[in-house]
């Protein structure tokens, strides 16, 4: 089992791949921070043995009773070396910040595009879901993988020529040395990097709680939750939950401390076994009259410096080779296999604002990980011009039936063909322009009325989206709003936006679908915010809408589809029964039962509401 865990944790790119992806990057968007990088660790280098020289340098002078002025000249040359570089090195490391914080914007931006235009079937690979979360993680924020990454590279860097140098120097005295300094620095390292470790292995118990938390703040914080917790007195209920995760984090904090404690003091012995022996064994070669006193101090500085570039190397690896495991998930996302043809697919036969013959043929689809079958075995044809309902039950598969149809979907078995060609072969950008969709969710775009429908901001024909919104029947809502058409939406984003009810929010989604002006209609379920009455009558604007175009309509309200040419059934993944209204009605069958059932509610509630 432990074999199959590391397996499945196994990042899909390397250490190398992803530094080389990195640096690739940096070269196309940003080539300065590479110069910038080599610069600040070269002026880094300088710093350290300008401060690791001036102590005993200054002291070599005084033994050697060398004249005032030239005793000020040498400090004076450390100074300055130390202040010009230290000064370069800071204007350049805040400038590179910024650089930096461009190329994490460009690697965003390749998620963001990733996301927005893979294949609709990855959408529901588990597996890309998964390496998409992960590989906004990286991102998020300035300390993030794809911003951080540049520091630990050029810190391996600087850390790796620091260990060169101080090598060097230390060759001079006996190896012996190096051994114990080595000895003690790099147990003394892994020790404390399995305790300090202890957060990254309690990970899952801390992200548990994190999001227990997370969402009693979430849900709080929603518009639409204030009714509830108001209406309900849920105030308390929601403090008590969150008073509990708290104390939950209080005390996950308390053994993460304690943890670190013992980190801490074996650092401490170490430190201190590792600089005992060292210091005594060079207060030895002095005695012994083997070292000068500067000579001393400089040794001195440089067993301690020693350790800290053996400890920065081993860190930065440790730091870089989790770095590299987030940015493992970049490359995997953007990378990912895109099962659709976008650039390389045959055009899609026949003029556009012409509709096809779209068939599917003995076509099943089962969704990623499910057991059963969503449809089975369905042979349908949708003739040019044709109005076909879809109606059942909720859960049939309505849904799923019209997302294979405009190709957001390919069946797991049989084909989907659009007159006589299969999908699989068209270029997929270019059939979606052939649909126009109202689905049940759909997008609100943060900009005004015009853009949500128009889809843009650029080029929008603003009196084609004025009889849009009059023919889905809007056009009195837009004249009534403070600045007509151009009045903006979405309150999340702006402040003075106005919010739609849910019945204009879809009316909207109509009038975006009709902006289109695509050979084929889909709508699922558009009226689900609607009355039976008021459904009814909208899709028999629908019909007239759909003039000249084909349309299927999705719907569970069985009256709202009498005037379609065909009505299918779906029920048990399959098609039930096929016909017009009235045939389904002659049947007897369950079509009939169903309209039957409906039907003697609604009379309900007209008699009801004639008796009030």
């Amino acid at each position: 089992m432990s074999k199959t865990k590391q397996k499945e944790t196994k990042p899909a790119y390397g250490m190398c791949s992803c530094v080389s992806f990195m640096i690739k990057l940096a070269a196309q968007y940003e080539p300065l921070i590479l110069f910038s990088g080599l610069m600040v660790t070269a002026l880094a280098i300088v710093q350290n043995l300008a401060n690791l020289f001036l102590s005993p340098m200054v002291l070599r002078a005084v033994e050697q009773n060398v004249s005032a002025g030239r005793l000020v000249a040498t400090i004076g040359i450390f100074i300055a070396v130390l202040t010009v570089s230290s000064s370069i090195s800071g204007y350049i490391s805040g400038v590179d910040n910024y650089r930096r914080i461009t190329l994490r914007g460009v690697i965003a931006a390749l998620l963001n595009d990733k996301a927005a235009t893979t294949s609709y079937c990855n959408l529901n690979d588990k597996k890309f879901c998964f390496a998409e979360d992960k590989a906004n993680l990286c991102v998020n924020n300035n300390s993030a993988a794809a911003e951080a990454v540049w520091n630990t590279i050029f810190g391996l860097l600087r850390n790796c020529a620091g260990f060169i140098i101080y090598l060097l120097l230390l060759t001079n005295v006996e190896p012996v040395l190096l051994v114990v300094l080595l000895a003690t620095t790099i147990p003394g390292y892994y020790i404390n990097r399995y305790i300090s470790g202890w957060g990254h292995r309690h990970r899952d118990e801390e992200r548990e709680i994190e999001r227990g938390i997370g969402c009693v703040v979430n849900e709080v914080g929603k518009l639409e939750a204030a009714k509830d917790i108001r209406i309900f007195g849920m105030r308390a209920w929601f403090h008590d939950m969150y008073q509990s995760g708290m104390r939950l984090m209080r005390a996950f904090r308390r053994r993460e401390a304690g943890a670190y404690l013992w980190g801490n003091i074996a650092d401490l012995v170490l430190t201190f076994l590792r600089n005992g022996i060292a210091y005594l064994y060079l207060i030895r070669m002095v005695l012994n009259g083997g070292l000068t006193a500067s000579e001393f101090l400089l040794y001195f500085s440089t067993v301690g410096g020693f350790a800290g570039w053996v400890w920065g190397i081993l860190s930065d690896f440790v730091n870089l080779h989790i770095q590299c495991f987030s940015l493992s998930y970049v490359l995997e996302c953007i990378k990912y296999p895109e099962p659709y043809r976008f650039g390389d697919g045959a055009p899609v036969p026949g003029e556009k604002d012409t509709p096809g013959e779209i068939r599917l043929e003995d076509v099943s689809f089962c969704y990623p990980g499910a057991e059963a079958d969503t449809l089975k075995h369905i042979s349908l044809t949708l003739r040019p011009g044709e109005r076909l309902a879809v109606v059942g039950l909720n859960g049939a598969g309505k849904t799923t039936l019209v997302k294979l149809i405009c190709g957001l979907l390919d069946p797991t078995e049989g084909r989907v063909t659009w007159n006589g060609v299969d999908i699989r072969t068209l270029n997929r950008r270019d059939y979606y322009t052939r649909f126009a969709a109202v689905f049940q969710e759909s997008l609100l775009l943060p900009g005004s009325l015009a853009v949500n429908v128009a889809t843009s901001e650029e080029d929008i024909d603003v009196q084609k989206v004025s009889d849009c919104l009059e023919r889905a029947g809007l056009s009195e809502k837009a004249a009534a709003l403070p600045k007509g058409i151009d009045t903006l939406l979405n309150r999340r984003v702006y402040d003075d936006a106005v919010e739609l009810s849910g019945g204009e929010y879809q009316r909207l989604t109509l009038a975006r679908a009709l902006y289109r002006d695509a050979s084929v209609l889909l709508l699922d379920e558009p009226t689900s915010a609607m009355d039976p009455v008021a459904e009814s009558e909208m899709y028999q604007q629908y019909d007239k809408m759909a003039m000249g175009r084909s349309a299927v309509y999705i719907s569970h309200r069985l009256a709202s589809t009498r005037f379609c040419d065909r009505i299918i059934l779906i029920e048990n993944a399959a098609v039930a029964e096929e016909g017009t209204h009235a045939e389904l009605l002659l049947r007897g069958g369950r079509y009939a039962y169903l309209y039957g059932v409906q039907s003697q509610y609604y009379q309900k509630d007209y008699h009801a509401g004639e008796e009030e």
